[in-house]
């Protein structure tokens, strides 16, 4: 009771926040009940004059509330099938972006994670030059074999997982009250939103999960001709605190000086879209949060990438259904695409291949009558999750958080290129990937998995037939002998069924009372 007070505590405050910044004006009221629309209608009183012609009342609501309603904001704009397709683009520029805190807290918090001084470990330590919701970066310099070197210190906020963990179980709270008396709230699986949210944060909290990204990362990008990850300084690094190298590029967002610099603006667009399919497609690993500030480009004109906080992955499962499906709107084989959702299982084999295929047809063929510019692969992608809807098709977060990814991609790319043609520049890393996974090479490697599997199966034979022939000992036994139960187990269910008749025989009782006193009242 008392948790359940402090939960509502906590949440009344985040109830006055949006309604003091205009939240509950996009609530349509006409089918709520009449005391929710009073509620409603009364909350609006306390409305700040500036909310009524805000543009995005609810970024700025949840960036007051703080860290962990700006996660609750972005993770919820991967989630369109939760929060609704408008929603969820209005979510996608919630900027994570919070006030830094003070040097001396940042300073503790390096020597307490890494176990010496600052002046140890680094030849200087400068202020905070950016600040999230987590962590936030400083410029540091260490000493190299040649010269010092420049790099990035990555510092978690104090205490910050102690704010994640209150607001988080006040979230919880809602979802399953939410669960509980509302069918919608079961059909979106509320409690699930939460505990995923909950996972996520828990590995972006724990900075060694970031710098296992990125060596990942710079592990499957080694050959790659236009795209490099920081080197992680793992002396430097631990749980609260992540060293790497510093990044001298052009932000991806500054035009002016990649001009100025003699960049290819269309080339370094094309490279952006394909270094996403590639790591998407070949690797099914991908940063899920390339938006222009966390985008360089270095003198060598390679493009660079930062914040690996949120990443994406992709079974080959997945990867076999992004490449079919693209190269089935290339080549405007509908009725493959379709087919592919099938043979991934995600549209149950109930429904017709054919009328799949003339739904997806509907889709695709708008698409080849407009000109490059006006073609989207991510629009394409919400779209095709529209229609898939009504077959029954259900919703995974991993094709979500790509079709999210590919969103922010694409704008990236077309604003360095307006007339990019994404469909041309997308074809050679989809044939490339297609030719290699399916083609001669493709089927050998996938029956040398399939022996390997094999092999892990047969290795595994003998003791699941020792378990196996347990099992049937034990239900043989059961058989002849009836259920034997230990001495414990059944004193404990005898205490419980002597509590179970107390307090029967006490509600008996009670009864008999009340039906007493009534006939006595009605015999007077």
């Amino acid at each position: 009771m008392i948790t359940g007070v402090a939960h509502l505590a906590r949440l009344s405050r985040a109830g006055f926040v949006f309604a003091r910044e205009g939240v509950v004006g996009l609530v349509d009221t006409t089918r709520l009940p009449l005391p929710l629309r009073a509620v409603i209608s009364i909350s609006r009183l306390i409305e700040r004059p500036a909310s009524a012609v805000a543009a995005n009342r609810l970024a700025t609501a949840l960036t007051r509330l703080g860290p962990s309603y700006v996660k609750l904001g972005q993770f919820l704009a991967t989630r369109p099938d939760v929060v609704g397709a408008v929603l969820a683009r209005d979510l996608e520029t919630l900027q994570d972006k919070m006030p830094p805190f003070p040097q001396d807290a940042a300073v503790r918090a390096v020597e307490a994670a890494l176990g010496e001084p600052v002046r140890a470990l680094f030849l200087s330590f400068g202020p905070p030059v950016a600040a999230a919701s987590i962590a936030q970066v400083h410029r540091a310099e260490v000493a190299g074999d040649q010269k010092n070197r420049a790099v990035a210190v990555k510092v978690l906020r104090p205490a910050i997982e102690r704010r994640f963990k209150l607001d988080l179980d006040a979230f919880t709270f809602v979802a399953r009250q939410a669960q509980r008396i509302s069918a919608e709230g079961r059909r979106l699986r509320l409690m699930e939103v939460v505990d995923t949210l909950r996972r996520t944060v828990a590995l972006e909290m724990d900075l060694r999960f970031e710098a296992a990204a990125l060596s990942e990362m710079a592990e499957n990008t080694r050959d790659d001709p236009d795209f490099r990850v920081p080197t992680v300084d793992w002396d430097r690094t631990a749980r609260d605190v992540l060293t790497l190298e510093w990044i001298e590029g052009v932000p991806l967002w500054d035009h002016a000086r990649l001009t100025a610099k003699g960049f290819d603006l269309k080339r370094l667009a094309c490279a952006v879209i394909q270094t996403f399919l590639r790591h998407a497609l070949r690797d099914g690993f991908f940063h899920a949060d390339m938006h222009p500030g966390n985008l360089f480009v270095d003198d060598a004109g390679q493009l660079v990438a930062v914040d690996f906080g949120i990443m994406g992955r992709l079974a080959p499962k997945e990867r076999r259904f992004l490449a079919e499906i693209l190269l089935g709107f290339i080549t405007r084989n509908y009725y493959r695409t379709a087919e592919v959702h099938f043979e991934a299982g995600y549209v149950p084999p109930h429904h017709s291949i054919a009328s799949f295929a003339q739904a997806i047809r509907a889709i695709g063929e708008p698409i080849h009558n407009r000109t490059a510019e006006e073609i989207s692969m991510a629009k394409l992608f919400m779209l095709l999750f529209e229609i898939t809807g009504l077959f029954d098709m259900r919703t995974r977060p991993e094709l979500l958080l790509l079709q999210k990814t590919m969103v922010v991609v694409e704008g990236v790319a077309r604003s360095l290129d307006p007339k990019l043609d994404m469909w041309l520049v997308a074809e050679p890393v989809v044939r490339e990937w297609m030719e290699r996974r399916l083609g001669p090479g493709g089927k050998l490697e996938d029956a040398a998995e399939g022996a390997v599997e094999v092999g892990r199966f047969l290795g595994e034979m003998p003791r699941l037939l020792t378990r196996g022939a347990v099992l049937l000992d034990r239900l043989d036994m059961m058989a002849r002998n009836g259920l034997v139960l230990a001495p414990e187990t059944i004193a404990d269910i005898g205490r419980s069924q002597a509590l179970r008749n107390r307090w029967i025989a006490l509600a008996l009782w009670m009864i008999a009372g009340l039906l007493g006193w009534i006939s006595y009242i009605l015999l007077r």
